[in-house]
């Protein structure tokens, strides 16, 4: 903790914004240590989870609950619907309406959790929106996943984007889409386009932790996540989705433990 706040207190960077991320695998403690941080640092903590973001879905995220946020405000949090999309555009835009109203408190965001690709985009502020997205193409695509499987869009797109192509898997149909997706509509690469954007200059003063542990001491905490979850009613809590309408094709069913 002491060493995190020493980072923190270096003098780079001064004219930006500051902000903290702490990320790392499932079951190493960035619950419980976010926390302790927001604490120590006037703090407020911005959830990047794609399963909290949703209401309903609590036993299966491990969603932190209000007793157990100690005083410490929140931000994304329960601010979707289980059927609305969650994606990188509407990522940025409710972590941009959450920094506003914690800099104007003269406080400190703590990013917690997410995946790398989503925090890159809020760090350097990659515009997602330029380009419209292409209903008829996307759903072309998506027939032709269904009927050839997915291995058939996977070589569509070795043969235009091959360094996108080897590093999406066959399987990730919605990544391989949205890589097609963008060629269609501007004949560049994606994986040119976002090499392009990691050159931008980061538009935060940030410390970037990433905490880990030994696997073998990971994987018996994710052991004994799986059962409590299953104790404290994942079952139920699925049914209950289904219940309000939910599909494995949507977003929110992707996240693990739901699909």
């Amino acid at each position: 903790m002491d060493q995190m706040i020493s980072e923190m207190q270096k003098p780079e960077g001064r004219e930006l914004p500051p902000m903290v991320i702490l990320s790392g695998p499932t079951g190493v403690g960035k619950t419980k240590l976010s926390i302790r941080l927001a604490k120590a640092i006037d703090g407020e903590i911005i959830s990047a989870d794609s399963a909290q973001v949703y209401e309903y879905m609590d036993v299966g995220s491990a969603k932190i609950m209000p007793e157990e946020m100690q005083g410490i405000p929140h931000h994304l949090i329960n601010v979707l619907k289980p059927w609305e999309d969650f994606n990188v555009v509407t990522f940025q835009k409710l972590c941009k309406d959450a920094l506003r109203g914690i800099y104007d408190r003269g406080r400190i965001p703590i990013v917690v959790g997410g995946t790398g690709f989503y925090v890159q985009a809020l760090l350097r502020d990659i515009d997602f929106t330029e380009n419209e997205e292409n209903g008829e193409y996307r759903k072309s695509l998506e027939e032709k996943a269904k009927a050839e499987g997915p291995e058939a869009l996977h070589e569509m797109l070795r043969k235009v984007d091959p360094v996108s192509a080897e590093a999406i898997h066959a399987n990730n149909v919605k990544r391989t889409i949205r890589a097609l997706e963008f060629y269609q509509l501007t004949k560049t690469p994606i994986s040119a386009h976002n090499e392009t954007e990691r050159l931008r200059k980061r538009a935060y003063r940030c410390c970037y932790f990433v905490l880990n542990d030994l696997r073998e001491k990971l994987y018996e905490k994710i052991e004994l996540r799986v059962d409590e979850m299953i104790q404290n009613g994942l079952v139920n809590e699925v049914k209950h989705l289904r219940e309000l309408g939910c599909e494995k094709g949507m977003t929110s069913m992707q996240a693990l433990g739901y699909k």
